[in-house]
């Protein structure tokens, strides 16, 4: 993470997200509006797409609102867990519109419907795509400059709202050519994408809750290490945690002559050298042993 107060950190996300919100139901109210109008089931679809993209915004806030919370005696380590675990609520919101979509396209091959296509439809959706991609741009780049999981998650969901956006126009096309089945054939297209979307949040989001290594890179860490004066060897290493809050512990080996108090220093040194060459670990474990005479 930077170096600005953990409050001043979240209060950008939380306006991140107040910003994406208004812009995603503004876009979602275009879509759902005409095409219920117009019998679009596609437009309709994508635009319900973008009304969960709001909602999505809405479980974020209540995310960083108990994100940034400090720790305490329940939450030794903090509570920045939470935003990559709510991040997981916007994965359920898009499985359940991906079904619900999918039940409705099969409800209009059951029951076809002309939808009405004009220019207005054309305006609307390419409008509302253009700003969906200034949308996910901005977003994601602040969830990678603020190290964010509840951005980068959103940003990921507000993409997927521009390939169906799109895939949305080419059906307005290709009804107007006089093939109004690809509607809800473009519908099905849209619930898929949007669980594809869905998986991918839920394998970042598990790989931090399920401790997966933060830095694969273990070279990186030796390196630091074996640059603190006095230290042998390194090995052991272990890392756990989010890409801004990242725990790691490690083995080292001393002098067997080396006094307590002087290993105890080392142990600080070390602690200090690898937060200052690596930001983003904010907790370091120092095991340290004496290196056998050989």
């Amino acid at each position: 993470m930077s170096t600005m107060p953990i409050q001043e950190h979240y209060n950008r996300i939380r306006f991140t997200l107040i910003l994406v919100l208004v812009l995603n139901w503004a876009v979602a109210c275009a879509k759902v509006i005409y095409g219920l109008l117009s019998h679009c089931a596609s437009m309709t679809a994508d635009g319900f797409h973008s009304l969960s993209d709001g909602a999505s915004n809405i479980i974020g806030l209540v995310g960083i609102r108990l994100a940034s919370q400090p720790k305490d005696i329940d939450h030794p380590y903090g509570h920045k867990k939470y935003e990559t675990f709510f991040s997981l609520g916007i994965v359920m919101l898009l499985f359940i519109i991906s079904i619900s979509l999918i039940h409705q396209a099969l409800e209009r091959f059951r029951n076809p419907v002309a939808p009405r296509v004009d220019i207005k439809s054309f305006t609307i959706m390419t409008i509302t795509m253009i700003i969906n991609i200034l949308v996910m741009n901005y977003e994601y780049r602040q969830g990678k400059r603020l190290k964010s999981d509840i951005l980068t998650s959103d940003a990921m969901h507000t993409k997927a709202d521009i390939f169906t956006s799109l895939s949305v126009i080419i059906a307005l096309i290709v009804i107007k050519l006089g093939y109004p089945v690809f509607d809800p054939i473009a519908t099905i297209f849209i619930s898929l994408f949007i669980a594809y979307s869905g998986f991918n949040i839920v394998r970042h989001s598990s790989a931090i809750l399920c401790d997966t290594a933060a830095i694969l890179d273990d070279k990186r860490i030796v390196d630091i290490v074996l640059g603190v004066k006095g230290v042998k060897t390194c090995h052991k290493i272990r890392t756990r945690g989010r890409p801004d809050d990242i725990y790691l512990d490690l083995h080292v080996q001393v002098s067997p002559d080396m006094h307590v108090d002087n290993a105890h220093k080392i142990s600080y040194a070390i602690e200090e050298a690898i937060k200052k060459g690596i930001p983003e670990v904010t907790d370091v474990v120092v095991h340290v042993e004496p290196k056998e005479k050989t």
